[in-house]
């Protein structure tokens, strides 16, 4: 491997053709043992074994690695969340928004939500995350725009929009939040070389009234390639509070609001009915399962291999540092695919093959990119490297299951997005690491005033 000193794709001049060697997991189903990548640019110039690539582009200079794999894709996670982390363990969904994560977003400055946000994507990166479906907070959204921008990942981000049951400084008028939502589009939708879009983004039923979510489909659908994305049926309190609103359960209701379809992102999806999962599958709504996070918070278990039976787009996300603890994706496979088989009591149910997919393709489709989550000739060059000099990873006799049994974002070698290395052999190439840890160590919750002022609006 080469050293931190010489990466090999520094942000301001790196090669623009490179051959990437190694054991290639190309997608879910293409493991080439001795493999090799061709990198010309921010695309993928070929996949293939690796003499004849060798052959085939004789002057390109060579790089060894021990396994590449697709830039992993985080369907639902939080950003912003990330100075929460430890505050608010062991506590149940709704006590846990209303009593910390809330008041915590609440009492963020702007300068904190970049720091946030900036702690937040640094984790991906380390980790082998190259893109993000990012559920950020009412306010200074645009300064998590940026930290996406400059640290050179993927994502599809959100301003949050709360006009009910939420707190001052982050409840607002349904108009003025989807105006300021359309100022965020009219910025960064396409931004960053097109790495960056939007999503509307509601964040769950209960916080937003009608007015609200039908304002979020209508201003979705006023800009191409503008995704919706919000949370949906976590937790049964959650879905009581619905059904006492509206009279519906919560899938439906969201249909109702026009919030389903090829171009929606539902986390969690834990406790839906028949009715429900036939409209998931009839409009295209994609859902993003969270284990790690709906275990934490005893939310439940999603029907997950029901879902895939039905064609339902499955992705994986970990969702906040709150209630998850780690955005590591390689853990959040582990514990999707044990936490599947504990359910269906079927050791074959998701299966190492269905997980990478999941946190692969199916979260870029969940996000929008056409041309992401494979190794493909033709597609961007989002390509993470893995290091397996491991005692973890001896004998290593399927690199599928290391992948979703033993590996750790700890392992992540370099993490490339758009063909720029923004993370190689422990450093950020694309920001100071150092500088964003010791900005986030130094950030103050005030949670108690935060929490004064939610007193009265939990449901």
């Amino acid at each position: 491997m080469t050293s931190g000193d010489e990466a090999f794709m520094a942000r301001d001049g790196f090669h623009t053709k490179v051959i990437l060697s190694g054991t290639v997991v190309a997608d879910s189903s293409t493991v080439i043992d001795e493999g090799a990548v061709v990198v010309d640019g921010d695309e993928i110039a070929a996949v293939g074994d690796v003499d004849t690539v060798l052959g085939d582009y004789p002057n390109h200079e060579v790089r060894e690695h021990d396994l590449l794999v697709p830039g992993l894709v985080g369907g639902h996670v939080h950003s912003v969340q990330s100075l929460g982390r430890g505050i608010a363990d062991d506590t149940e969904l709704l006590d846990w928004l209303f009593e910390y994560v809330l008041p915590m977003e609440s009492s963020l400055s702007a300068e904190e939500m970049r720091t946030a946000a900036e702690l937040g994507y640094l984790e991906c990166i380390e980790s082998g995350t190259t893109t993000v479906v990012d559920h950020l907070s009412v306010s200074h959204a645009a300064e998590a725009f940026e930290a996406a921008g400059e640290l050179g990942i993927r994502g599809v981000l959100g301003k949050v929009l709360m006009d009910q049951r939420a707190p001052e400084g982050l409840r607002e008028d349904a108009d003025a939040a989807l105006a300021e939502s359309e100022a965020l589009i009219e910025e960064y939708h396409g931004a960053f070389n097109d790495r960056i879009r939007y999503a509307v983004t509601p964040r769950f039923a209960v916080s937003c009234t009608e007015e609200c979510l039908r304002g979020a489909r209508e201003l979705a659908d006023a800009y191409e390639g503008v995704r919706i994305h919000t949370h949906a049926s976590e937790n049964r309190s959650e879905i009581e509070t619905v059904a006492e609103d509206t009279g519906m359960r919560n899938v439906e209701w969201l249909h109702e609001v026009g919030l389903t379809g090829e171009d929606v992102v539902l986390a969690h999806c834990v406790h839906t009915d028949e009715t429900e999962r036939e409209l998931l599958a009839e409009t295209g709504t994609h859902v993003t399962h969270c284990p790690s996070s709906n275990m934490k918070l005893a939310s439940g278990v999603a029907p997950i291999r029901e879902y895939r039976e039905r064609g339902i787009n499955v992705a994986l996300g970990n969702d906040g540092a709150p209630c998850n603890n780690t955005l590591d994706p390689f853990t959040e496979m582990r514990q999707a695919s044990l936490l599947g088989k504990v359910e269906e009591m079927d050791p074959t149910a998701l299966a190492a093959p269905d997980v990478f997919e999941m946190a692969t393709r199916n979260g870029a489709k969940a996000a929008g990119f056409e041309r992401v989550g494979e190794l493909k000739e033709g597609w961007k060059a989002d390509v993470v490297g893995i290091d397996t000099d491991l005692t973890r990873a001896t004998p290593l006799h399927d690199a599928l299951s290391h992948l979703t049994f033993a590996a750790h974002g700890e392992d992540v070698a370099f993490t490339m997005v758009d063909g720029e290395v923004v993370y190689e052999d422990g450093e950020l190439t694309t920001g100071d690491a150092d500088d964003i840890r010791e900005r986030a160590r130094n950030v103050e919750l005030d949670l108690e005033a935060a929490r004064e002022r939610a007193a009265d609006l939990r449901p």
